[in-house]
């Protein structure tokens, strides 16, 4: 499996007055024209067929859908991508995908870096992604702790390069 973490991008800032629930607080206007990009290079790298998961906070599920525009694919929200992941409900999540597939996993941070850092072999701390940066990380079967090999971490500036090249249904 190829397990694929996408942190969300850039959010207004926490305001009560204008989202008493956090989760409510979306992408800002600028961090939607740099997510939509980055999603179009995160587009280029994922293989058709990639199945995407996302947080249910509201500025995870715009940066989701960024990505499914990007890939012409499906997302499901879930609540276990939800700020302070649960490593169990996660794993039964992955578990009703086939090994052999790739996903997307679409959140926030702390979570993602510390999720990086423990499944990665050989890493001893957090891999912490910038707003709307994603990793890539592989494994032979099933994700498992320190099972996994670094494939590539990406910058948002790196995935925003990738995709002013021609998109996927051009």
């Amino acid at each position: 499996m190829q397990v694929i973490l996408f942190r969300h991008g850039p959010a207004g800032h926490a305001d009560p007055g204008r989202w008493p629930d956090d989760r409510e607080r979306p992408l800002s206007p600028g961090g939607r024209i740099k997510t939509r990009a980055a999603a179009r290079g995160l587009g280029r790298l994922v293989p058709h067929g990639v199945i995407v998961f996302s947080s249910p906070l509201v500025r995870a599920c715009e940066t989701a859908d960024a990505l499914v525009r990007a890939t012409g694919t499906r997302c499901k929200v879930t609540e276990v991508l939800a700020p302070g992941i649960n490593a169990r409900e996660l794993n039964a999540l992955l578990a009703e995908v086939d090994a052999t597939a790739t996903v997307v996993l679409v959140g926030h941070e702390p979570d993602l870096g510390l999720l990086a850092g423990a499944l990665v072999g050989g890493v001893t701390g957090p891999l912490p992604l910038k707003k709307a940066g994603a990793c890539a990380i592989a494994f032979d079967g099933r994700p498992r702790r320190g099972a996994g090999m670094l494939l590539w971490f990406a910058a948002p500036r790196m995935l925003r390069a990738l995709g002013k090249g021609r998109n996927r249904k051009e």
